[in-house]
């Protein structure tokens, strides 16, 4: 009998089936976002796939009644568990003037949605760092209890915006959360050509955090690593870099040919350790995750998605008058 990690943890029954619930509703709504993109019913798409253990498991070790997120635009997984449903999602896919995140204004996985603390995001990678610093800084501030989580990629660890919000959050103790979801590219370029050290973790020292590593295919590490932080946010000691190891199952974007640079073998290899399914497997084991409840889920997440394409394709793209809101000034 496999022990009951999640137990150990404080999670109940039920919350680790809602966490695997919401992992495989961000894989599927994602798989469904690649054939509207390939059927040429939707532009673009930036996939998650691959990285859904460690953004689900992440934002249910947050307070989502309160503290804030700064996600990068892979992160399905986190917007989901803070709020965002289907039907947000295929809106903002589909580029249409109900969109929650910019009215269709912006890429697909520009996300931002006030009313769930979902920090709007900008396009220059890693400029949700600052973003996302600037709210801790609000909290402390302000004397409030809320925690800011921002995640980005390895390669965006490399860029400025990361090395200034981290020493600033740093000096100023703030309550903000670090988390590099590590995949392995930074678009085509591998991770031995972007950083020489061992790992993206190592770097909090220069900062005077404490740093971890993480198997981001295990969302129950990740879920304990990322509450050890909240809690030690909370208590006023300031920030932590949390790393995730996974790896981008898909190309960079529906834009990139991914072998180009990288084999096949090498990509099914790394689906043997795909979160979704090794999660999966530990909650068969332990006699929470039944074929009835897996042929429930199949059913209702059919119908969640394929309304959640049909509501989004018929709704109305922002009208062209309306081009010039939100630039200047009414």
């Amino acid at each position: 009998m496999t022990e009951n990690r999640h137990k150990k943890l404080g999670l109940s029954d039920e919350q680790v089936l809602e966490m695997y619930r919401t992992m495989l509703l961000a894989r599927r709504i994602d798989e469904r976002m690649w054939l509207l993109n390939r059927a040429g019913k939707m532009a673009f798409v930036v996939s998650g796939q691959g990285q859904e253990a460690a953004q689900v498991g992440a934002a249910f070790a947050l307070d989502r009644e309160m503290d804030y997120v700064a996600p990068y635009y892979r992160d399905m997984g986190v917007v989901l568990a803070f709020g965002m449903s289907a039907r947000d999602l295929m809106l903002q896919g589909f580029g249409k003037a109900d969109d929650p995140n910019s009215g269709g204004r912006q890429m697909p996985g520009h996300f931002g949605q006030k009313k769930n603390r979902i920090i709007t995001g900008s396009s220059p990678v890693t400029t949700q760092v600052p973003h996302a610093v600037g709210f801790a800084l609000a909290a402390k501030m302000e004397k409030k209890d809320f925690v800011s989580f921002v995640t980005f990629g390895e390669g965006s660890s490399n860029q400025g915006d990361f090395h200034e919000g981290a020493n600033f959050a740093s000096v100023h103790k703030l309550p903000v959360i670090f988390m590099c979801e590590n995949n392995h590219y930074a678009i085509s370029v591998p991770l031995s050509k972007q950083v020489a050290c061992e790992k993206i973790s190592d770097r909090a020292i220069g900062y005077g955090m404490p740093g971890v590593t993480i198997d981001g295919n295990d969302p129950l590490a990740v879920y304990e690593a990322v509450k050890e932080a909240a809690d030690r946010a909370r208590r006023g000691e300031g920030p932590s870099l949390i790393e995730t190891i996974s790896y981008r199952l898909t190309p960079h974007s529906s834009d990139d040919d991914d072998r180009i640079y990288r084999g096949k073998e090498e990509v099914d290899s790394a689906k043997e350790k795909d979160g979704l399914y090794t999660f999966a497997s530990y909650l068969r084991e332990i006699n929470l995750l039944t074929k009835e409840l897996e042929s429930k889920w199949d059913e209702e997440m059919k119908e969640i998605i394929d309304d959640a394409t049909d509501f989004a394709e018929s709704a109305p793209y922002a009208s062209p008058e309306t081009i010039y809101r939100h630039v200047y000034a009414e």
